[in-house]
């Protein structure tokens, strides 16, 4: 009984820390400064890349083992991020994917949302994709994982638990995002994809006949994190990224894409190297060719990051190995191309601070993107 009545008294004090924690120090301004500091005019689309699981070491392992180069080094304006969330130093992907989509710190396995309140109950903070099409910008998350997996939820849903899968899927089915492609969740199915004004794509056939002002929910059921012999009816990721750059510059008020090449984590977390690196390998070729694109476009905006690293890869006699089969609070890179507003060469960064300034850049101001986060 008394084990109960602590249980009951502590957790009363973590949700008056939460709710109230503005006076505890748990809020704190970003560290972004004005937002007009930001602004880059030159800028109309954001091409947003996201290497689950991607720390530095992931890419030196890459290169060491398969004796090549990567585009990610040809970037020249370079950093790093901070990868923590809310409730632990070591984030996971659904924590960390809300930092990276809206600008907060939240508990880990919470998708959009901020920590409970003192009522137990959750508020959703604005994400990127959200915002960018409130001012009519064309917007689109493709990823490796499942349409539902924690990092492409976090730009597209909001809900207390990554496990939702119902939920988190009707978020997606009933927003406005124009496409939103990845494996399928057994979930969303063709009629409950086409009851939402959506075109449901299951083949690489079914994306490459969709034509611009088309909008489309993929679910497709075989593998897209590796190179796939062209006879094969399952696009990989930088053919999902081609195709849906050409479907979003279909608009003066420009496009926001984010891309997950969620891969680099989960044979990160199998400490499989060969599948690793062919997944890193994949999604270096995705970043050339946004970067092919970006470089012909003159207002495309090129972020690459990561949510989390994961492996605790590291160097010992010479070889990088993995330490680890679970994630580590090691700096994930950061790397920029289109503008020099985002960060300065070298910079370290908390990770809620990126797309408070990708918005920054876009012109979006601080009363429309948060203006206080969760540490």
């Amino acid at each position: 009984m008394l084990n109960e009545i602590m249980a009951k008294f502590l957790s009363a004090i973590m949700s008056f820390l939460l709710t109230f924690g503005i006076y505890f120090g748990a809020f704190e301004k970003p560290t972004t400064g004005n937002s007009g500091d930001y602004y880059d005019g030159n800028i109309k689309n954001v091409i947003y890349l996201i290497g689950d699981g991607m720390g530095f070491n992931h890419l030196e392992k890459t290169k060491k083992e398969r004796k090549t180069t990567l585009v990610m080094d040809s970037f020249d304006i370079k950093g790093s991020s901070m990868s923590r969330s809310f409730s632990d130093k070591v984030t996971d992907s659904a924590a960390g994917g809300t930092a990276l989509a809206a600008g907060v710190r939240t508990n880990n396995s919470v998708i959009g949302a901020y920590p409970l309140d003192i009522n137990s109950k959750y508020s959703y903070p604005k994400n990127l994709t959200e915002l960018c099409k409130e001012r009519g910008m064309m917007t689109g998350v493709i990823t490796t994982d499942e349409t539902s997996g924690a990092t492409p939820a976090a730009f597209t849903a909001h809900s207390s638990d990554r496990n939702n899968t119902e939920d988190i899927t009707n978020d997606q089915l009933t927003s406005d995002i124009d496409l939103l492609w990845g494996k399928s969740n057994g979930v969303a199915t063709r009629s409950s994809v086409e009851a939402n004004g959506f075109e449901y794509v299951a083949t690489y056939t079914d994306m490459m006949r969709l034509e611009e002002g088309s909008r489309s929910f993929g679910q497709f059921t075989s593998s897209l994190w590796t190179l796939q012999p062209s006879n094969r009816s399952t696009p990989n990721l930088e053919q999902m990224a081609v195709k849906a750059v050409d479907l979003l510059d279909d608009t003066d008020e420009g496009f926001f894409l984010m891309i997950e090449g969620a891969h680099i984590d989960k044979h990160s977390h199998n400490n499989d190297s060969d599948k690793m690196t062919e997944a890193l390998l994949e999604f270096d070729r995705t970043i050339k060719a946004m970067l092919t694109y970006a470089m012909a476009d003159g207002e495309t905006l090129v972020i690459v990051t990561a949510d989390h690293e994961t492996g605790g890869i590291t160097l010992r006699n010479d070889n990088f190995v993995f330490t680890s089969g679970g994630h580590t609070a090691a700096d994930v890179p950061v790397l920029v191309y289109g503008s020099d507003k985002l960060i300065s060469g070298g910079e370290r960064l908390n990770n809620y601070e990126i797309p408070i300034r990708i918005a920054y850049i876009l012109g979006f101001n601080k009363e429309q993107f948060p203006t206080s986060v969760i540490k």
